[in-house]
């Protein structure tokens, strides 16, 4: 494996839930000066000398509801990310993850972000000059929000929250900057497809529960929004979708072991059709869309009921997409 573009000038290597497991990342590459790690609550629930150099929990949404009882009992098994004694880095915007602190040491060093503006000088997030928001750490802007490569309010609250850790760690912040001009995001997460007759495509299939894809949904811009919905629930409550797509003017097609828990969820105030399969889901959608509309995969659910996992799923709808619009 090699390690990531080192615009800080560290060896550094990427892995645990997305791609290379941690120990096995370890392993093979002792002499890297930082890894940067995806833990699952799953995992955490078994790892007790994690001793990050520097941890966060972007947010907290409903998923894994067939394993764990309530939602705080799912938090408090993220929460085992800030075991130890490195910075943590806190979600202002999330007042659950906020309370979480009351449990960690205060004399660890904490970073915030938000998408409000600072507070202070360890907090990142959006101030703004002449009309123009600008990525900040405390009064200082850092750099102009649109000259973040990937879209969405979410990836805006992504880069503060990189930056905070980057920091944390004393990064460099001209190459973290730069990084944010530059990365142009991970595949299967918000991913743009192709456009063709003026509809765009996304790939979102990373979207695996309702929090995920209501970041996914408010972060685009479009006339009207064409969202694919359905597989595995693991037991969520989709109706916090219902509000945001009725606010989108939006038309959902469902598929998938959930698709009718996810209809009744919508109720009566959003249109919809159930497709059978995904390539029926991009058949409707190339039917109904026109100029200016959006086409997101943005499943909030599993996909183990018809795929091998995301990436199966979203590879799949990006080789239909390209294939339909050829």
């Amino acid at each position: 494996m090699t390690p990531i573009r080192r615009l800080a000038q560290r060896r550094v290597f990427v892995g645990g839930n997305i791609g290379t497991p941690a120990l096995q990342l370890v392993e093979h590459n002792p002499d890297a000066e930082l890894y940067v790690l995806e833990l699952s609550s799953f995992q955490l629930e078994t790892t007790h000398s994690l001793e990050a150099a520097a941890s966060v929990i972007l947010n907290l949404s409903e998923d894994h509801m067939d394993r764990y009882a309530s939602l705080d009992e799912y938090g408090k098994a993220k929460a085992g990310i800030y075991r130890g004694d490195g910075a943590v880095v806190v979600n202002l915007d999330d007042k659950y993850l906020a309370s979480l602190m009351q449990d960690v040491d205060p004399q660890r060093s904490r970073y915030k972000f938000t998408l409000g503006a600072p507070e202070d000088g360890n907090t990142f997030g959006i101030g703004e000059k002449d009309g123009r928001a600008w990525l900040a750490r405390g009064n200082q802007l850092l750099l102009a929000a649109d000259e973040v490569r990937i879209k969405g309010r979410h990836n805006l609250a992504n880069a503060l929250a990189a930056l905070a850790l980057g920091t944390a760690v004393n990064l460099p912040m001209p190459a973290m900057l730069q990084a944010l001009r530059e990365f142009p995001g991970l595949p299967h997460r918000t991913q743009w497809v192709a456009e063709k007759h003026g509809v765009q495509w996304f790939n979102d299939s990373k979207a695996t529960n309702v929090g995920a894809a209501l970041a996914a949904i408010e972060g685009l811009t479009a006339r009207r929004l064409f969202v694919i919905l359905g597989g595995q629930g693991k037991g969520q409550d989709f109706t916090p979708l219902r509000e945001v797509l009725q606010a989108r003017d939006s038309f959902a097609i469902l598929l998938g072991e959930d698709a009718q828990r996810i209809a009744t969820a919508l109720g009566d105030a959003i249109p919809r059709q159930q497709v059978a399969d995904l390539q029926g889901a991009v058949a409707l959608a190339m039917e109904l869309s026109n100029t200016g509309d959006v086409v997101l995969l943005s499943p909030a659910c599993a996909s183990f009921d018809m795929f091998r996992n995301y990436v199966h799923r979203g590879e799949v709808f990006m080789q239909l997409v390209r294939e339909a619009l050829q």
